[in-house]
């Protein structure tokens, strides 16, 4: 049987010739044992993937206050951070709830949708939620609007999520973007995603209802480039959230089959800030395959 050490050096391998410089990897079954890391208790950018606990959060108040999931949210066009998709692009007025804010939030990685939804629970809120889960490593410190901000300040240009502006940035000039420093953004680590996706499995990172909504909303992403890539067949489900900034390229899910479930969370920095790197995405799902694969030849 293969060391955990041999699929790590696999993983590595695949990567360099994939044109990503830096991975980082969790992955664990949802109920316990061997688990494979590859630098996971490192700190890392999120991008996208913050949105998880702030589902989190938002699911929580919904099952423990007086926030109301039905609640009727009106956005406005020109509303919240600039995007070339999700509300960003409505033309016109809508009207959608909470529980469908949250599903673009995570289904699509809808911006306009995190920022209201952000707003509504409060990042303070989010923080306290990871500190009580024991999350010491995760923090949500900044909105998608005050993110993409600090991408055009640290530059010096105006910048409206678009990796095709920054794409002829040379690594030098992308070292300077606070976004792309764990220490100054929205941060977590790969060993800390999982915990707390196998805590949303577990019913314990928030009430069974609201960790319930939150599977729902993990369950209805539609990227199928990344971890989904690497798992053929309709015997298995991911569930997951991607995470996208210049440079960097994420995932965490949970790949289940009919008898176990693995949480697992995929980070990578690549060499340059190619938006249209198809190799770059479908190593995601390699890696995410291989700690999988590890991992149900280690528990079967």
């Amino acid at each position: 049987m293969e060391s955990a050490a041999e699929v790590a050096a696999d993983i590595k391998m695949r990567a360099s010739h994939a044109g990503v410089t830096e991975v980082w990897l969790h992955a664990r079954a949802l109920d316990g044992g061997p688990e494979l890391s590859i630098r996971g208790t490192e700190p890392v950018v999120t991008a996208s993937v913050f949105k998880v606990p702030v589902a989190v959060e938002l699911a929580r108040q919904a099952a423990e206050s007086d926030l109301d999931l039905a609640e009727l949210v009106t956005v406005r066009p020109g509303e919240g951070p600039p995007s070339p998709y999700g509300l960003a692009a409505f033309r016109h007025e809508t009207t959608l709830s909470w529980d469908a804010l949250a599903t673009l939030m995570i289904s699509v990685s809808d911006n306009v949708a995190t920022d209201l939804v952000l707003a509504e629970v409060g990042k303070d809120a989010v923080n306290a939620l990871l500190a009580r889960l024991g999350l010491p490593g995760t923090a949500v410190t900044h909105s998608c609007a005050e993110l993409l901000a600090t991408i055009g300040e640290d530059l010096g240009i105006p910048y409206e999520d678009d990796e095709r502006v920054l794409s002829g940035l040379t690594v030098r000039e992308l070292g300077r973007l606070s976004a792309l420093d764990p220490a100054r953004t929205c941060r977590t680590t790969p060993e800390e995603a999982t915990r707390l996706l196998a805590m949303i499995w577990h019913d314990t990172a928030a009430p069974a209802r609201a960790c319930a909504d939150v599977r729902r909303w993990l369950g209805g992403q539609v990227w199928p480039h990344r971890l989904r890539s690497g798992f053929v067949g309709d015997d298995v489900r991911v569930s997951g959230k991607t995470g996208t900034l210049p440079t960097i390229r994420n995932e965490v899910g949970v790949v289940e089959y009919e008898s176990a479930g693995y949480a697992v969370a995929v980070f990578t920095r690549a060499e340059d800030a190619r938006s249209q790197v198809p190799a770059r995405d479908a190593f995601i799902g390699f890696a995410g395959a291989r700690a999988v694969g590890w991992l149900r030849a280690r528990t079967s």
